[in-house]
């Protein structure tokens, strides 16, 4: 794989991080988690902008929409990114009104962003619908995993728009690869705030980061990050097959679990605090590696996928 990103991307990449530097952080993360509110009018900037329909953009694909969703999860927006963005283009090849909210009738549960949706994708085996939401169709929940969530079972016996034969199927490799792109982004946000405290805290005259232990845990932590980032960056290149796309959630989701722990062991006591933002990050990996089954799902159907491609 090629891990230069060509001039557009690059510049796809620095715009949606100049919009995110205006409209997100983790500030603004946490004050939106404490009410359970999703970030609309971070929402309609990047809409407005034209990010959500970047994967069916000419010119572009999976590829920069995938950069946009790891964009979005670095800076810890509260919009349905990885839905809209990724996960219903790459399955459809079109998209749907926005903010969507992806369920699975086979994985009971609360659902990211469904009461905030205008459109909850609902996953049965193979096959898919669509359903229209007004508010307060889906029944909000208190959470503290930073994401909005809401209980939709008295709404899965809906009818709606009959998404095609296999859109199930399509919806759960888009899904993955989203999920494995959010991971990516997420952890990469959460190391980057434990590496700004250790800068900053001082130790024996010392900043913290400073130390060769520190240092080495560190590396290791940006190594399982920038591995399970990439892994989804190119599962999204190639066009999200399954098996890859299944992979690299169940990667993303193994990784989240350790750089979580090694995070909140190197910034101490304080990352167990809201005083620092670390909280904002790990609270939501807990919540992504456990979506749609977490890891295990992932690498059995990665194993599904792998033994359908041989038979």
């Amino acid at each position: 794989m090629d891990f230069e990103l060509d001039d557009d991307q690059r510049a796809i990449a620095e715009a949606v991080d100049a919009l995110l530097a205006k409209h997100a952080g983790p500030a603004r993360a946490a004050a939106l988690a404490r009410d359970g509110a999703y970030d609309a009018p971070l929402d309609a900037a990047l809409g407005e902008a034209g990010w959500w329909d970047v994967a069916l953009a000419p010119g572009a694909g999976l590829l920069e929409a995938a950069l946009v969703v790891d964009a979005v999860a670095r800076a810890a927006g509260a919009v349905a990114a990885g839905a809209v963005a990724l996960a219903v283009p790459a399955a459809l090849g079109r998209a749907l009104p926005g903010p969507i909210a992806l369920a699975d009738e086979a994985v009971p549960g609360p659902v990211r962003f469904a009461a905030d949706a205008r459109t909850l994708v609902v996953l049965r085996g193979s096959g898919a619908r669509a359903l229209a939401l007004a508010p307060g169709d889906a029944r909000r929940v208190a959470t503290p995993y930073g994401y909005p969530l809401a209980r939709v079972d008295a709404l899965l016996g809906r009818a709606g728009e009959d998404l095609g034969a296999g859109a199930g199927a399509r919806l759960r490799d888009g899904w993955r690869l989203a999920l494995a792109v959010e991971l990516g982004g997420t952890m990469r946000g959460a190391l980057d705030a434990t590496l700004a405290y250790l800068r900053e805290r001082r130790q024996f005259g010392r900043p913290i980061a400073s130390f060769q232990a520190v240092q080495h845990r560190l590396a290791w932590c940006a190594v399982q990050v920038e591995g399970a980032r990439w892994l989804a960056l190119e599962a999204a290149a190639r066009g999200a097959p399954a098996e890859q796309a299944a992979l690299a959630a169940a990667h993303g989701a193994f990784v989240a679990k350790r750089v979580f722990a090694e995070a909140h062991q190197l910034s101490g006591a304080i990352g167990y605090t809201r005083e620092h933002p670390l909280h904002v990050w790990s609270m939501r990996l807990q919540a992504l590696r456990l979506e749609l089954g977490g890891a295990t799902a992932h690498a059995a159907a990665a194993a599904r996928a792998r033994w359908a491609g041989a038979a």
